[in-house]
């Protein structure tokens, strides 16, 4: 697979609409796909150490080539980095380069350089255009489409932040070849969400070939990351803002972000890990409110656990937890409203919805019987 052989697939926007284009060798031509972009021919590229060290070379001699002129901006690996503190060093590090509107904002990283960059550059004099450049199979498939940037606070996981669209978002999935196992698996996790929130289809294939995936066999790798990009390409065009139907993709999102605030947002629990121990969740809790039959809230937790992920508490770093506590952190999610807490939940695998209204109690509950700590 080469680069001219890469899917576009459109993120309908209007006047904001971009491509996110999938396949090999698309970092060699990163000059060529972003030379149209760029107005004065330089770009701030905005990148953590361990992906630098590995890709950064690459990456600059594909922009020399095309005449663009880089500037890195390299951070420390780590969601930690995703603060009020790393967006002030980074803010900084783009204002001494003098950077102006015409110029570009490059994320190449994971979902944390993503954020990061793609906030920086939505506050930087007011906006300025970026392009994302995802290293991970998590960002390829996920953090990197839909304009969502922020940072995390004490308080809770992205609380601050802005929607601010990409120019163009290139997913070369020869970098993930120097991707750790455990990273993708991570990675994994919002893979099969898209399957088990509504395409029961996609979520079929995977149960088949979610081995193939990640061993990185090319064309089971390129089906996976296309059509989630596809599904969420198609939800953030109708809902952009997550006013509605782009809510669903944050199914298992309210479990994982309370455990990752218990685990300290660190290397204990990544957040795919999260995500796909959130997603068990979701699926056991639906059942017990009576939502969704057993036999299918089993085959979802079956397709999540299958890739090495999480599907329990137990197997979450730092168990027991405490369920007062987890409640408490989800009280705080942006999703919340109200004081009631919002979860997506599922009637059937493919079949995720909205509940807005959901009683505190009733998770409390649910959590002690999953062995949190009453």
């Amino acid at each position: 697979m080469t680069a001219t052989a890469a899917l576009n697939i459109p993120v309908g926007l209007d006047t904001r609409a971009y491509e996110v284009r999938v396949g090999e060798g698309l970092l060699d031509a990163a000059g060529e796909h972003m030379r149209p972009l760029l107005k004065r021919g330089r770009t701030a590229v905005v990148s953590d150490e361990t992906v630098w060290s590995l890709h950064g070379e690459r990456l600059t001699a594909a922009l020399r080539r095309s005449g663009v002129e880089v500037h890195p901006v390299i951070v420390p690996p780590g969601e930690q980095t995703k603060s009020f503190e790393g967006l002030a060093d980074v803010s900084d590090r783009l204002l001494a380069l003098e950077l102006d509107r015409g110029d570009l904002v490059t994320a190449f990283g994971g979902g944390v350089v993503g954020d990061l960059a793609g906030f920086a550059a939505a506050i930087y004099k007011r906006g300025i255009d970026f392009v994302q450049i995802p290293t991970t199979l998590l960002a390829q498939v996920d953090s990197s489409v839909g304009g969502k940037t922020a940072i995390d606070t004490p308080r809770g996981k992205n609380l601050v932040g802005a929607f601010h669209q990409p120019k163009l978002v290139l997913a070369d999935l020869s970098v993930l070849a120097t991707l750790p196992d455990r990273e993708m698996r991570a990675g994994y996790a919002e893979v099969i969400k898209y399957g088990l929130l509504g395409d029961r289809d996609f979520f079929e294939w995977l149960e088949v070939n979610a081995a193939a995936v990640l061993a990185r066999e090319p064309a089971a790798l390129k089906r996976a990351v296309a059509r989630s990009v596809e599904m969420k390409a198609e939800i953030v065009a109708e809902d952009e803002r997550e006013q509605g139907r782009r809510a669903l993709l944050n199914l298992g999102h309210t479990f994982a972000h309370a455990l990752e605030a218990e685990t300290g947002y660190g290397e204990a629990l990544l957040h795919g890990e999260a995500v796909g121990a959130g997603m068990a969740l979701a699926f056991r809790f639906s059942a017990m409110q009576g939502l969704c039959g057993g036999q299918e809230a089993e085959r979802a937790v079956r397709g999540v656990g299958a890739a090495g992920l999480p599907v329990t508490l137990a197997e979450v770093p730092g168990h027991p937890f405490a369920a007062d506590r987890l409640v408490a952190h989800m009280s705080q999610d942006k999703k919340a409203e109200g004081g009631r807490l919002t979860f997506i939940l599922a009637r059937a695998v493919g079949d995720a919805f909205v509940a807005k209204d959901v009683d505190a109690g009733a998770v409390r509950r649910f959590l002690v019987g999953e062995g949190a700590a009453a």
